[in-house]
């Protein structure tokens, strides 16, 4: 399966659940679209947008299941990233749960 995350805080993933639907976080609205990473850029995304923050979570999302509305785009370092064209819906979700890092910082991604 080919999975991206979104790191998300508390409340964000609190209304994404009761909504059904996550339309974005403030930058996601200015720029646009909804910003993902992929597994191997997901530590660095969480240590350079949300360095100092608790109370975090991950949503892998099912990239094929969004269709055409997911486009990998040049961003940090010239690397592609994934971002979504509209809204990210709760069934493109396969697994959810608070940020977990482990003793060396890498990210535990939540169980499916």
């Amino acid at each position: 399966m080919n999975v991206a995350h979104k790191v998300l805080t508390a409340p964000q993933m609190a209304q994404f659940l009761a909504d059904g639907v996550f339309k974005g976080a403030p930058v996601d609205l200015a720029d646009g679209y909804i910003h993902l990473s992929a597994e191997p850029q997901l530590a660095e995304t969480i240590d350079k947008h949300f360095a100092g923050m608790g109370d975090l979570f991950i949503a892998t999302v099912d990239l094929a299941a969004l269709g055409d509305g997911v486009k990998w785009e040049v961003s940090r370092g010239g690397a592609l990233f994934p971002h979504v064209y509209g809204d990210l819906p709760l069934t493109a979700v396969v697994a959810h749960g608070a940020l977990v890092r482990g003793p060396d910082g890498s990210v535990i991604l939540p169980a499916a």
